[in-house]
């Protein structure tokens, strides 16, 4: 034990005395201090010099300041606060939407299961009877076969029987009678009488699948209840090329699934939307288009919920000029009409004319084609124009009401229409020349041209709807289509000043 002399125990009690009458000594100062702030409302000044640059501030107006920050503060938080009442409200009737959904879906599940094993129910009796018959017509098909072989065993047992009887016979000449034929029939029957016999039936091989049920049963799972969102029309990988066009889209984000999509296409001119694809894949291409036209597309995707939004609509322009050939199905099997490889030529061999179609209508735009005379004798009665699909095929284009021509000859032309010739014009046609035809079906009209100047005036008004290039051909005229072309300004500006 180390011994603690008694001055210094003597010095910390003083030191320890002169600490609290310190720390006494500023307590009472700073209470007056404080009083005196309330009683005169002085300003607290920095005593030190180090703290001379301070600034100061009256008291009313600190408190009123710190006052309006605290009630700011207040304010912010009262809202907080009633928000997080209301996300407590929210959550709660969650809850108990959450409870019902969950009651709901088990009642669909018990109902969904319950169908299916309905649907098992009925497949087993199906089965079933299946199987019974299947029993009935082999048992049927066993006592044929028993009766068949019934017969020939009593008819054999017959022959025997009497065979028998016939040999007790003493009497050689009755016996030599009858023995031969009963010997050689008795050899007929013993060798056909096996080998006349179908084979037993053998018991149905089958057995029955459940594999299939079983892994549908399996793959039984929750689908979204809720209709998915819409597709993005993928712009970059959309076009049209001459009368068709293709369109893709990208699927709508998850989480709702996806069964498939419908497509829809609007009539070119602004008209109501029409659906051309339904189904699961995401591009399409779309052909029968009208030409010069600009077509309005849209998609939506739907699932086992419903359908969802519509996409955005894209507009596609379809090409402005027609691409077209001859119908490889107007040449004729007897050889009156022959056709190039590439359809773009045509030779008629016989009297009689025939008449030969594009291979796709035109309904809308302004379109001029030429064809080129290849072959003609001068003594020929070819026509140019324009026919509906139903046109006569044996006959002059323009004979019947469904087809509109100019018959041209080596030195004059008519135009022709159910009959009816009309709008005479000089100038004919001879091999290497050509037959330019204009059909504005914004106009409704149609013109014809030699060697790209105007044939007459204009043949024919008021033309609606879709009509297909013709041109009938006989007595070895031979032509080649040149189709998309450019319509000649002077037959353009010659019908805009006619009308």
């Amino acid at each position: 034990m180390t011994m603690v002399p008694r001055d210094c125990r003597l010095f910390e009690s003083c030191v320890l005395l002169w600490s609290d009458l310190v720390v006494w000594s500023e307590h009472l100062l700073l209470k007056k201090l404080v009083r005196c702030v309330k009683e005169k409302g002085v300003q607290l000044l920095c005593l030190a010099e180090r703290h001379s640059a301070h600034e100061t501030q009256q008291l009313s107006s600190a408190a009123r300041a710190h006052k309006t920050e605290l009630s700011q503060s207040l304010q912010q938080l009262s809202e907080q606060a009633k928000a997080m009442t209301e996300y407590i409200q929210l959550v709660k009737g969650s809850g108990d939407k959450i409870n019902d959904s969950c009651e709901e879906l088990e009642r669909q599940i018990d109902q969904a299961c319950a169908e299916v094993a309905r649907a098992i129910d009925r497949r087993r009796d199906e089965l079933v009877r299946a199987a019974r018959n299947t029993r009935s017509q082999a048992i049927a098909n066993m006592r044929s076969l028993t009766s068949h072989a019934a017969q020939k065993l009593r008819e054999a047992t017959a022959l025997l029987h009497f065979s028998i009887e016939a040999l007790k016979e003493s009497d050689h000449a009755a016996f030599l009678q009858v023995g031969s034929i009963l010997s050689a029939r008795a050899q007929e029957t013993a060798s056909g009488l096996c080998s006349s016999l179908d084979p037993p039936p053998s018991p149905p091989a089958l057995t029955l699948d459940i594999e299939p049920v079983i892994r549908t049963v399996r793959t039984m799972n929750f689908v979204e209840c809720i209709p998915p969102g819409a597709p993005e029309m993928a712009v970059e990988a959309c076009a049209a090329r001459g009368c068709s066009c293709t369109l893709a889209w990208r699927a709508p984000p998850q989480p709702a699934a996806v069964r498939g999509y419908v497509l829809e296409l609007d009539d070119g001119l602004g008209g109501p939307f029409r659906e051309v694809y339904c189904g699961r894949e995401t591009v399409c291409t779309v052909d029968g288009l009208h030409y010069a036209s600009l077509y309005s597309a849209r998609v939506k995707a739907f699932n086992g919920a419903g359908e969802g939004p519509y996409s955005e609509v894209i507009g596609l322009q379809t090409s402005p000029v027609a691409w077209f050939a001859w119908d490889a199905r107007c040449a004729g099997a007897e050889g009156a009409l022959t056709l190039s490889a590439d359809g773009l030529s045509a030779r008629a061999a016989g009297w009689q004319p025939r008449v030969v179609l594009a291979d796709q209508p035109l309904a809308r735009g302004v379109h001029y084609w030429r064809l080129r005379v290849d072959s003609y004798d001068g003594d020929a009665d070819p026509a140019f124009g324009i026919a509906r699909a139903d046109v006569a095929r044996d006959k002059m284009l323009g004979s019947d009401a469904l087809g509109w021509a100019m018959y041209i000859d080596g030195s004059r032309s008519w135009f022709v229409h159910g009959g009816a010739h009309g709008g005479r014009a000089a100038g004919g046609i001879a091999s290497g020349r050509t037959v330019g035809v204009l059909l504005d079906l914004t106009r409704g009209t149609l013109r014809f041209a030699v060697d790209e100047c105007a044939q007459g005036d204009v043949a024919f008004t008021g033309l609606r709807g879709a009509f297909y290039p013709a041109v009938s051909l006989n007595r070895g005229v031979a032509v080649t289509l040149e189709p998309g072309l450019q319509p000649p300004p002077e037959l353009l500006l010659s019908t805009l000043a006619i009308e």
